[in-house]
């Protein structure tokens, strides 16, 4: 049997039931993973019985609802072989596989929602003898199934499906199964009535600090995917770092394979978000319909790239469209679902109590997973890739020049407050080396981290004061200080100061802080790593701990008390024995909290990444002036919230401005690249 090629057609023609002819375009195609990506299976194609979720049908004895059952069958291990191309797989005789899986089953409550499609149609392009099983879920994640084709030979079989049934959720997929001999998918694809308007035009950006093979890798691929680039203006990227990518091994050849598409813009490090603020611009100045922002650390799969654009073209109103975000080391695992920001602790959160962080496919797949079946509306999607209309842009300006931290999360509330949704589109993502092993709020970050979360909530909290804002930046406060982590309570401190200057200052010190930030954290050894255990002195504990058992975490009841007494004993007890000057223990990073990190006086601490390790030293005399200062800065941020709020906002729309941010790129670029 000959290995087929792949349909790219992007219109098909059929007779409705008036005999007027009926144009359908491509809303969604079928895609497999590539034989070098074996371990993201999962994400495209499932393998075995269409297995899924029994939900309860009553309560149990004492009135209770029962809990999902998961029903699973052995999955069967994927063959490289079978995967002729992105477009088409065989399925061996007498086997079955489904494509319900991350990639492949239509969000149809998503498209119900947002936009103007209201049915869809599934065509399936197969060779050889089995069936075509079409199903759908709901919002609950129960599995139905809709309609069944018998096919043989080459044969091209398409159902019509409604998405009236899919306001709180649900999907559509379908499985293939073999007969007496193997079924091959030439191609299959997710359909929706043509429309006469053209594609928008995309300028796809990547801010990047010293991350050359991520963007070699990333381009390469974007080279390879002629569809990915069909409707792309032009591929921007704004390079922040002192490796440059234009002098990397390799640039030239991948500059060429983008056919004149590609340009750098060499710029002074202004953060994440006045890397992504230059996307939007240039964005806007070119002309393009769309800014796709994207991180530089990233492995892109281009299709979603299509995929945002088809679904923002075809929204009632216009939204910003992202994509979620895999981690990049274990690809089967989706970081999260979508975000909102709890309004009373101005914190992101998780939309539902059932979505969980790192949810792996490989382990319970879309069928088995009743919450990924609940439409998810959010706040905003994280600047790893999401697609902003540059309308939205021309009406409520750039980013906040905040350099890192809460850009996105801001600028997604201002586009909600301003009438723009955000969509996190299933089937739209990228790999991105994940942060849940990373402590960002401990260390440089640690500034920006405190000021934007305050900056945000000044702008757009529904509560007076903030709600818990200022509580539970000074609780955070102690809790470092206790913990001896003085360079990050020190620019947790700077942040606040900043804030309580005013909105104007903020686009002076998005070149000028992280060299403040770093050389602070110079004078701190809780800030200053180095590599081996060797080079700290041997840990020492002049008096052994009770019974042998180390700092335990006080329960909820003694909470209080426990951290009061700690408090004054940190005050008011002085650094005893050797511990100034050898280190009592050594402490994991994930064994780092700040309740086990008060018990001691001095001890070295290893980082997130497991790449070095720090010397924590309590110091009382400087805890008791950055208790005070802690204090002193809350107590004036409390009283000034009012003021600062409405300083806040009139600033908004000058600091967001294509002028304000003209003067800024006008001094910080280096040169430009085409």
């Amino acid at each position: 049997m000959s290995v087929p090629t792949d349909n790219k057609t992007k219109k098909s023609v059929k007779t409705d039931r008036t005999g007027s002819p009926q144009a359908w375009q491509t809303l969604q195609r079928v895609i497999l993973p590539s034989a070098s990506q074996m371990d993201t299976v999962p994400l495209y194609m499932d393998m075995g019985t269409a297995t899924g979720i029994q939900l309860p049908t009553a309560g149990d004895r004492e009135g209770k609802a029962s809990k999902a059952r998961t029903i699973s069958s052995p999955t069967k291990e994927a063959h490289v072989e079978d995967f002729l191309s992105r477009h088409s797989t065989s399925v061996r005789s007498g086997e079955r596989v489904s494509f319900g899986s991350y990639f492949n089953a239509f969000p149809a409550s998503y498209w119900r929602r947002w936009t103007t499609v209201d049915k869809v149609r599934l065509q399936v392009r197969t060779q050889g003898t089995g069936s075509v099983i079409v199903y759908k879920s709901n919002a609950r994640g129960s599995l139905q199934r809709v309609d069944t084709r018998r096919v043989e030979g080459t044969a091209e079989s398409t159902f019509e499906l409604s998405l009236a049934p899919f306001g709180d959720g649900g999907w559509y997929w379908f499985d293939l199964l073999a007969g007496t001999e193997p079924l091959i998918m030439l191609d299959a694809e997710w359909q929706g009535a043509a429309v006469e308007t053209t594609p928008g035009s995309v300028t796809l950006q990547i801010t990047t600090l010293n991350k050359t093979d991520f963007c070699l890798n990333n381009l390469r691929l974007l080279a390879e995917s002629e569809e990915a680039l069909a409707h792309v203006q032009e591929i921007l990227i704004v390079d922040q770092g002192t490796q440059k990518l234009a002098d990397a091994e390799g640039f030239d050849e991948v500059k060429r394979s983008l056919n004149g598409k590609l340009r750098i813009i060499n710029q002074s490090n202004l953060g994440g978000s006045g890397g992504f603020a230059r996307g939007m611009f240039e964005a806007v100045e070119n002309g393009s319909d769309y800014a796709l922002l994207m991180d530089d650390d990233v492995v892109v799969e281009p299709e979603s790239i299509i995929r945002l654009l088809t679904f923002a073209d075809r929204c009632k109103t216009p939204t910003l469209v992202g994509g979620h975000m895999f981690d990049l080391y274990n690809r089967t695992v989706l970081h999260t679902f979508g975000e909102v920001v709890n309004p009373y602790r101005f914190q992101p959160s998780l939309p539902s109590e059932d979505m969980i962080l790192g949810h792996d496919f490989l382990s319970s797949n879309l069928r088995q997973t009743p919450w990924l079946h609940r439409r998810c509306d959010v706040d905003y999607n994280g600047w790893w890739m999401c697609l902003i209309p540059t309308q939205v842009i021309r009406d409520i300006g750039l980013s906040l020049p905040l350099f890192i931290k809460w850009d996105d999360s801001e600028y997604g509330l201002r586009a909600k407050a301003a009438g723009y949704p955000t969509v996190s589109l299933p089937g739209s993502a990228v790999w991105h080396v994940s942060w849940i092993d990373k402590d960002d709020l401990v260390g440089w970050q640690a500034y920006f981290h405190a000021r934007n979360r305050v900056v945000a909530a000044l702008l757009h909290s529904p509560y007076e004061f903030g709600g818990r804002v200022i509580k539970e930046s000074q609780y955070a406060d102690v809790k470092h200080l206790v913990s001896m982590q003085y360079a990050t309570a020190q620019g947790r401190q700077w942040a606040l100061e900043d804030v309580l200057k005013g909105p104007d200052t903020l686009p002076g010190l998005l070149s000028a802080k992280l060299p403040q930030i770093r050389d602070m954290m110079s004078a701190h050894s809780d800030a200053v790593f180095r590599p081996d255990p060797e080079d700290f002195p041997a840990p020492k504990m002049d008096k052994p701990p009770r019974r042998g058992h180390g700092p335990s975490q006080p329960g909820k009841l003694t909470l209080l008390p426990w951290a009061a007494k700690t408090v004054v004993r940190q005050l008011a007890s002085p650094v005893k024995g050797t511990s100034a000057e050898r280190p009592q223990t050594t402490i994991a990073h994930q064994d780092n909290r700040w309740w086990r990190m008060a018990q001691y006086d001095s001890a070295v601490v290893s980082n997130a990444e497991g790449t070095g390790a720090s010397w924590y030293r309590r110091d009382p005399q400087r805890l008791r002036k950055m208790l005070a200062e802690s204090a002193k800065l809350h107590s004036a941020l409390l009283k000034e919230w009012p003021a600062l709020s409405k300083k806040y906002k009139s600033a908004v729309s000058e600091l967001t401005s294509m002028e304000s941010w003209r003067k800024t790129f006008e001094q910080h670029t280096q040169n430009e690249i085409k």
